[in-house]
């Protein structure tokens, strides 16, 4: 992913990032227009854990792609859902070529709050309290600050507030302060 989007200055390109508070983790997310994740199942890899990975990966992924060895094509149709892409993976000598086999389309799944839990707890707060949102939250855990920004942002407005967040903290957002004004620790520290 990084030769593809590397050199793109709106592009910010994430491993093994924690989705659903830890319910599952996508090897890659590519984060721009959308939040693009990227599960890689190499020769060696089972799908015995996808179909555990395939909630968590539907409800907070804009768009979901499986980078696949051949071997796995067909089992692959059946068990993801028609909207994720399939690329597969061969490799001859040094040179790995990416096969699309099938194009990721928009997640008709996404879930509201999957994405608000993308989001630490005080840039919850922030976009609350930027909207006169935030009477008597300041004091609540991020959970009930999820909730709130869930049920009172449209899924175009939070996957936009995730976007430019998550591009926001760069490259270091991974190591940023694990202390929340709760006791909680932010969504992907125990990710790491």
């Amino acid at each position: 992913m990084q030769r593809i989007h590397g050199s793109d200055p709106d592009t910010l390109v994430v491993e093994e990032v924690g989705l659903c508070q830890g319910l599952a983790r996508i090897d890659i997310a590519v984060i721009n227009g959308s939040v693009h994740g990227y599960e890689l199942k190499s020769e060696r890899d089972t799908l015995d854990r996808l179909p555990a990975q395939l909630g968590a990966y539907s409800q907070a992924l804009e768009f979901v792609t499986v980078v696949a060895a051949k071997k796995h094509l067909a089992e692959l149709k059946t068990i993801i859902p028609p909207w994720w892409g399939i690329w597969v993976a061969s490799q001859k000598g040094q040179v790995m070529t990416l096969t699309n086999k099938r194009a990721a389309r928009p997640n008709p799944q996404l879930s509201a709050l999957a994405l608000a839990q993308f989001l630490w707890r005080d840039e919850v707060l922030q976009f609350l309290v930027e909207r006169r949102m935030d009477s008597g939250l300041k004091s609540k855990s991020r959970q009930q600050l999820w909730d709130k920004l869930a049920a009172n942002a449209t899924l175009e407005e939070l996957s936009d507030l995730v976007r430019k967040t998550l591009k926001a903290r760069g490259a270091s957002w991974r190591s940023a302060p694990k202390q929340e004004l709760d006791g909680d620790l932010h969504p992907l520290s125990s990710m790491s």
